[in-house]
């Protein structure tokens, strides 16, 4: 009787009997690295997706004053064009990120940026502030696909060692869009009107967009979940009860919250006296961004010399000083505060996004989600904060905000510290020995 199978594989050494060729495994394709081939095309369309993001998102900013003009609206109405588009994508973003786990992170990036393209050419057209309330909200539904998804790829595509540097150059991208956006919608409007000014970056957006498509390299290391709420709520929850990452989110909604209340006040300290400046100078502050673009391509660099703590430890000591320094009454004083600010936010929110995409094994897109769910609302929060406490004491109350953030900050990334001495103490002392 022949022996009972036991499903293992049989192995028959016999010299007559040639051997069969054995089947390679797979070979895994090496992830994207510096220098390696398509890491340049890369960086190239995601940081052309960054810059149709920021430009559309905040398209209307600059804007407001002829907007509420057109419409014959207040201020507080015109300024729903643009948080009807943050507020609507801080909502959005988790279950466009839960999306993306299942049709893949380049086809989600693909069609939130075409829908969010598309919404921006129609924009120009909108009949009423009611209109373009609405439109705009749709917008930043659509522009919800990118940015987690966006973080979710490069930590599954790029060699962890490069992902800091990689998502550095997608931040880039952020603040080249944001600047431009408000620097270029300013001008144009000046010229002929906000309804031309919006056509414009809808046509930036419109470029930026071919770039991306045509440029990025199609996921090798993408493996498709299927869509489940109860999983999905509890990838979140584990998320959530991470300690890390709840650091993580709390780093970027208090760095956020300083950057807000920054650039939402900035503009009435500078047309008020001692300064005094045009709307159209003050506008061209926007132009500081580029600092920003330097600091997050810079980031992987940093946290290679001094570690992420490290990293975070120069953003905020940078951040602080350029809050002390622009308490300053004169420009030039001012006008340094606001690079440190920006050089020192860039810096800390590209660490802190990419220590993110890394922390998380699975569910990237939701724990990246998170993340931009935390910085949008720190945002928000920055904004309306910083302009009551402008109201209530000037410039110095929005930098006493500004420094109780930065003060967040810094307490966390001490507790951080803190914890990784005590766990790295823990894993060397030597296990009891028992009789």
């Amino acid at each position: 009787m022949p022996p009972a199978s036991t499903g293992a594989s049989t192995i028959v050494l016999d010299a007559a009997v040639p051997s069969a060729p054995v089947a390679a495994p797979p070979t895994v394709p090496d992830r994207l690295t510096p220098g390696g081939p398509g890491y340049r095309r890369m960086s190239f369309a995601l940081f052309s997706a960054g810059i149709a993001t920021f430009a559309l998102l905040y398209s209307t900013q600059a804007l407001l004053p002829a907007v509420s003009a057109s419409f014959g609206a207040t201020a507080g109405q015109a300024s729903w064009t643009v948080s009807a588009a943050t507020g609507v994508l801080a909502l959005c973003v988790l279950p466009l990120s839960a999306l993306s786990e299942r049709f893949g992170r380049r086809q989600m990036m693909t069609a939130s940026l075409s829908v969010a393209v598309v919404i921006g050419l129609l924009v120009p057209f909108a009949p009423s502030l009611g209109w373009l309330i609405a439109l705009r909200a749709v917008q930043g539904a659509a522009l919800a696909g990118l940015p987690a998804s966006a973080m979710a790829y490069l930590a599954e595509e790029v060699r962890p060692k490069a992902l800091v540097a990689a998502i550095g150059l997608f931040v880039a991208g952020n603040s080249i869009g944001g600047m431009s956006g408000r620097i270029l919608a300013g001008w144009i409007a000046q010229l002929w009107g906000w309804r031309m000014a919006l056509g414009a970056i809808g046509l930036l957006a419109v470029v930026c967009a071919v770039v991306f498509h045509f440029m990025i390299p199609t996921a090798r290391h993408f493996s498709p979940s299927s869509l489940n709420p109860k999983a999905l709520a509890k990838t979140v929850t584990g998320h959530l009860s991470d300690p890390l990452l709840r650091r993580l989110y709390a780093i970027g909604a208090l760095f956020m919250t300083v950057f807000g209340a920054v650039y939402t006040v900035i503009g009435y300290r500078l047309v008020e006296e001692p300064f005094g400046l045009p709307q159209g100078v003050v506008g061209s502050i926007f132009l500081v961004y580029l600092v920003g673009t330097a600091s997050s391509a810079a980031a992987g660099r940093l946290v290679g010399r001094l570690g992420r703590r490290g990293a975070l430890y120069l953003a905020v000591s940078t951040t602080a000083a350029g809050l002390l320094l622009s308490l300053a009454d004169q420009l030039a004083a001012v006008l340094a505060g606001l690079v440190l600010i920006t050089a020192g936010f860039f810096a800390g929110h590209a660490v802190a996004s990419s220590s993110v995409s890394r922390t998380a094994t699975t569910g990237r897109a939701q724990a990246s989600a998170l993340y931009q769910s935390a910085y949008y609302l720190g945002s928000s929060a920055g904004g309306t904060l910083g302009a009551v406490a402008f109201h209530a004491g000037g410039w110095g109350g929005t930098v006493a905000l500004g420094v109780l953030a930065v003060l967040g900050v810094l307490s966390i990334t001490l507790f951080g510290t803190r914890a990784a001495r005590t766990e790295r103490l823990r894993a060397a002392s030597p296990a009891p020995v028992h009789n």
